[in-house]
This record gives C-alpha cells, structure tokens and sequence, in this order.
C-alpha cells in the first residue's frame, strides 16, 4: 500500500487500541459476525447483522430469508471458526488446507457437478474440473487443468511470505493477507465460493498475526471487484492493495466515530448532563453525524441514519429537509433505488 495509506491506517489502529474499543464485551464476536454477514451479502445473501447473531447465537431462523442464504452464513461461521483454530497452529498452508477451508464455506449450499472430465463435489471443497468466467460475458480464469499446479505454486510463495514476514511491520501484514487473496481469487480454485474462502483466508492471515481484520461490506462491491478488474488488466498488485486498505481505513474511520459519539452519549447520561444530545439532533454536531453517515455510506436508509444516530425518524426528517434547504445534502432518485450526496461547497 502506498506511504498516505500506511499512515493514515496506523494512525487509526493506534487510535482504536488508545480508546480501548476491542475491550468491550463480545466486541470480536460481533466484529466476526459483521464479517461473515458481509462477505455473504456480497455473493447474494440478504441475511442481516441482526438475523445473524440470533441465528448463530440462539440458532433462531428468519422467515424472511431463504435457506440457502442462511446456511451460507452457518457455513462461513463454521469456516471461521475452524479456521482461526487451524491458523493459530502456524502451520504450513497447503492445497489440502484450502481444500478443507472451501470445505467448510462450501459443506451446507456445495453441489455435485459433472463435467467432461469428471465429476467433483464443491461441499467437500474438491477443485473445480470445468472452465469458469466471471459472469456472463465476462473473462474466463484459467483453465482447469492448471488450477492444481498454479494452487501448489501459491501455497509454496505464500508460506515464504509468511515465514519471512516482520511480525511488528502491521502493513506488510496487511499487504500479505491482501495478495494472498488477489492471487487466491485469480487462481479461481473451485466452481463456487471462491470469493468468501479468499476473504476467508485474508483474514485468518490478519488474525494468525493478531491485527484487526479487514472488512468488505456489501456496499463496497463495486469498488472492490473493480479493483480485482483493474488489478488483472494492468498487472499492477499495488490497485488491489490500495483499494482494500482504503476500505479497511473507511470502516475504521465510522467505527471509531460512532464509538466515540456512543461513549460520550454514556458520560452525559451517567452524568445526568443531556447538553451532546441535545447538541447532537439540533446543532452542528447533528449536522456533521449525517454528513459522515452519508458519506461512508451513500445508500443509507432513514431507518438506518436514524438508529445510528439515536433519535426517531420524525426528527431526522426536519433534520433532513433543513440540510437540504441549506445545499449541506441533497436526494438522488427516489425513496427506494436512490442515494444521498454530499454537496461539494469548494
């Protein structure tokens, strides 16, 4: 990744240690489970955070979501979890390992497939024997009789990377986990699941080195296969490792100012002050919470700006139309399908 990026995203990490926010109670079991939501939203799923966590945690179904999709989000819960065992053993990544990741990701939604050259089963994480592309009309990976040997070839840099790595050097660590994945994907191993066993391994490589892990949520899609895209075109490894550090800098950036605006909210209650919130939904502060909401995420709902920021959607919506008035914010498209922007007074 490039020096401002290096910067910003240490300055952030070291941030995020001083306020103390990987303390809070199941704050790295909501954390894992904000990362497999979205690495499946990615490839489909609409299950949510919260129908996530009663699913893994009380083991309770929504009707509102297919099977399917929330077997996916079991099964990534179950590769995870092997995973961040099997990783913290620090031993040697093989094919046969990655084999028994995409088993996992694969073991509830994997199908038998029958090609010419045979038959093979994606729930066990067998390699695929069929040519793939990236969607109708797009590039075609290598062929499949390759996979087995450019796979090995991959296991053997990738584990003298690791072995040769500074522990202390954060960045390269990042850099790692973000080239283990591009080439990961390149490579294109299996006939299904490929994108969430890369993400998967991306972040077992940040976790057997104990930094935080790197999300990608499902409103990062565009800019994130775009940049595997360009990555490809122009043979250039730094677009991807710029791209996912960005990412990883943004995420940071929200999580440590809705930490920092939770924990002022519980010194004012605890004080019995009410002076930030009433500064919050009326004044400057208010104004410059939604700004950064809609900046970090310009699809955002009513619903959601309004949960986030802790008042209900009456209030929001003056708060709304006044920024509106004032040229702070304006509304592209309808209520459904549309986005906010930020107007750009310079």
């Amino acid at each position: 990744m490039n020096h401002e990026n290096k910067d910003l995203l240490l300055q952030l990490l070291n941030k995020h240690n001083s306020l103390g926010m990987s303390e809070q109670i199941d704050y790295a079991k909501f954390y894992l489970y904000s990362l497999i939501t979205h690495s499946t939203a990615i490839e489909g799923s609409t299950v949510t955070e919260v129908e996530a966590q009663l699913l893994f945690d009380e083991g309770i179904t929504s009707s509102k979501r297919s099977i399917i999709e929330q077997n996916m989000n079991l099964d990534l819960k179950a590769a995870y979890d092997y995973g961040y065992e099997w990783i913290k053993r620090h031993e040697d990544i093989t094919v046969s390992s990655l084999i028994n990741l995409s088993a996992k990701v694969m073991a509830r939604t994997g199908s038998v497939y029958n090609s010419i050259a045979g038959s093979f089963d994606a729930s066990k994480g067998e390699l695929r024997k069929l040519n793939v592309t990236a969607g109708a009309g797009g590039r075609s990976y290598m062929n499949y009789l390759k996979v087995p040997q450019k796979l090995e070839t991959f296991c053997q840099e990738l584990n003298i990377r690791r072995k040769a790595i500074n522990p202390a050097d954060i960045c390269a660590i990042y850099d790692l986990s973000f080239w283990a994945h591009f080439e990961l994907v390149t490579i294109h191993p299996w006939a299904d699941g490929n994108g969430r066993t890369c993400r998967l391994l991306m972040n077992l490589l940040q976790m057997e080195f104990d930094i935080l892990p790197t999300k990608v949520l499902k409103q990062d899609k565009a800019d994130y296969i775009q940049a595997l895209i360009d990555t490809r075109e122009k043979d250039d490894i730094n677009i991807f490792l710029d791209c996912m550090a960005s990412l990883h800098i943004a995420h940071l950036q929200h999580d440590i100012e809705q930490y920092e605006l939770s924990m002022q909210d519980e010194v004012d209650r605890k004080s019995g002050q009410k002076t930030h919130k009433v500064d919050r939904k009326s004044g400057q502060k208010k104004d410059e919470a939604i700004v950064s909401l809609i900046s970090y995420n310009p699809q955002i709902t009513t619903s959601q700006m309004a949960d986030s920021l802790g008042i209900n959607r009456s209030a929001l919506s003056k708060h709304l139309k006044r920024m509106q008035s004032e040229n702070v914010i304006r509304r592209i498209g309808p209520d459904k399908g549309g986005h906010w922007e930020v107007i750009d007074k310079n």
